[in-house]
């Protein structure tokens, strides 16, 4: 029971992490229709920039996620400016290769920076573990869980009752619509990859800490994928639904079944479960289903 436990609140945290990173894919989805695949590559950047700040400036921790934070905001709105506005009517499929293309550039850059050697943050996080009744939990694990969630949660808040989050939601909704009420479509996508690539950062800096940090990190952005398209590639609650459920899905398969097949279930199983549930739901769990009519 202790070892089912200690999987379940190992599945919890990874799945906030991919939960958050996930909302990131959503968001540039439902403002632009485009599957941003340097989504892991903004996770990259953002963890290696505060350890950076931590490691070689001695700025304190939360000044250092702080400075990251208002760092990511900017790479956003670069990126936006820079990369993603000249493909204006464009063909999506344009679109997507760029942010390909981005991926690959902002990975180049990384190496060549920082090099590939795995780093590790001080200890930010008390080293000693936490006992709950029998079990056994790192300190580090259930910091990254509550972070996790907090942050879901003021993101979902922000979305539903703050009047950017609002006018956000209508611009996904309906771009033409929204343009006819006055509303800036393309404020609205550069607020989004800001937000986009905030959120990448935070789950960045929260893996950093319980795994290190090497160039392999920028690999969840391709890993939250199947946590996307489960959830539905247009709903907030299905990125967070489906990042806790690959999450525990993920730590299940690994403790229980790689033992008995000699390893690799745990990489496979979200996609098993990927493929099952779009044979019952194409658009994913929370995905609204479009039909269109000529």
């Amino acid at each position: 029971m202790d070892f089912f436990l200690q999987l379940v609140i190992t599945g919890l945290v990874v799945g906030s992490v991919y939960a958050l990173v996930a909302l990131g894919f959503v968001l540039i989805y439902k403002s632009s229709d485009v599957i941003n695949f340097a989504q892991g590559e903004f996770l990259l950047v953002g963890a290696y920039i505060a350890l950076t700040m931590v490691m070689l400036y001695n700025v304190p921790f939360l000044a250092a996620v702080a400075l990251t934070l208002g760092f990511c905001v900017l790479l956003g709105l670069l990126v936006e400016r820079l990369v993603l506005r000249p493909f204006i009517g464009e063909p999506v499929i344009s679109v997507i290769m760029a942010t390909i293309g981005l991926s690959l550039l902002m990975r180049g850059l990384v190496q060549m920076i920082w090099g590939t050697d795995t780093r590790t943050f001080p200890g930010i996080f008390s080293d000693t573990p936490i006992r709950m009744g029998e079990l056994v939990v790192s300190s580090v694990y259930l910091w990254s869980l509550a972070l996790a969630i907090l942050l879901l949660v003021v993101f979902n808040l922000f979305f539903k009752y703050s009047s950017t989050g609002i006018v956000m939601r209508a611009a996904a909704d309906d771009q033409m619509a929204a343009l006819s009420m006055g509303i800036s479509v393309k404020r609205i996508v550069a607020i989004t990859w800001a937000i986009a690539a905030v959120v990448a950062a935070v789950g960045g800096i929260l893996l950093g800490n319980i795994n290190g940090i090497n160039p392999t990190l920028a690999y969840i952005g391709l890993l939250v994928l199947p946590v996307v398209i489960l959830g539905g590639l247009d709903s907030i609650p299905g990125a967070i639904v489906g990042g806790f459920t690959i999450g525990l899905l993920e730590a299940l398969a690994g403790g229980y079944l790689d033992p008995i097949f000699g390893g690799g279930v745990k990489e496979v199983a979200p996609f098993v479960v990927l493929v099952i549930v779009l044979m019952i739901r194409p658009y994913g769990l929370f995905g609204k289903e479009i039909i269109e009519r000529v």
